[in-house]
């Protein structure tokens, strides 16, 4: 089995998956894209759901492809994490947002904002692995100050992270229009999940960063 195809299988075992309980799905838009997000209540149960169902049974969701768009992550580089992995675009269908298969990759949420665009949350997502190996299983970690690159086919951004805070998925769900806005200032927002009870995980880690001059 190759490396890759080992920590898929770790990732599968451990049923470690990230759902933002459709969070995303319910209160985000595509700028301009017309459509109406999802009441809240349907998609959490279905959310809720999977996620169960995912810890138990040891056989996680897939990931929704998006269509590469110009200007979508290639890569995000954290240093202080010694984290370079690779980006692929995602969509949410029915609400539910799961990253790659593969936990040493990231997805970014398509239907939001694109890096260094002047407004909206380019939301980044990743698994992490209990047992090691995912890209993102320390960030919690991160501290204010702390740096985040963006490749793009257009470019570099640079981040700087202002907040780290780890929120039940109930928090989660109440702050969901805060944390994940389209409407800011253009930023960087990066979620995992946390706090592993040993089937499965109780909240999720934000981390909130925006962009500096290089």
């Amino acid at each position: 089995m190759t490396g890759r195809g080992r920590r898929t299988a770790a990732l599968a075992a451990a049923g470690s998956v990230l759902m933002i309980c459709g969070l995303v799905a319910w209160f985000l838009q595509a700028p301009g894209s017309g459509t109406t997000a999802q009441r809240p209540g349907s998609a959490e149960s279905s959310a809720s759901t999977g996620a169960t169902g995912a810890a138990t049974s040891g056989a996680a969701p897939e990931a929704a492809p998006a269509a590469w768009v110009p200007g979508a992550p290639r890569r995000v580089v954290i240093p202080a994490l010694h984290v370079d992995a690779p980006v692929l675009p995602i969509k949410a269908p029915g609400g539910i947002l799961v990253p790659p298969s593969d936990p040493q990759e990231l997805g970014w949420w398509a239907g939001g904002a694109r890096p260094g665009a002047a407004r909206g949350t380019a939301l980044v997502t990743g698994h992490t692995v209990h047992t090691g190996g995912g890209a993102l299983d320390d960030l919690e970690t991160l501290r204010r100050g702390d740096r985040v690159l963006v490749r793009t086919d257009r470019g570099r951004i640079h981040y700087v992270v202002k907040r780290v805070a780890v929120y039940s998925k109930g928090a989660v769900a109440k702050h969901a229009r805060r944390l994940f806005s389209q409407r800011v200032r253009g930023r960087l927002v990066l979620v995992t999940c946390e706090d592993w009870n040993g089937e499965r995980y109780l909240s999720n880690v934000v981390v909130v960063a925006t962009p500096v001059a290089e």
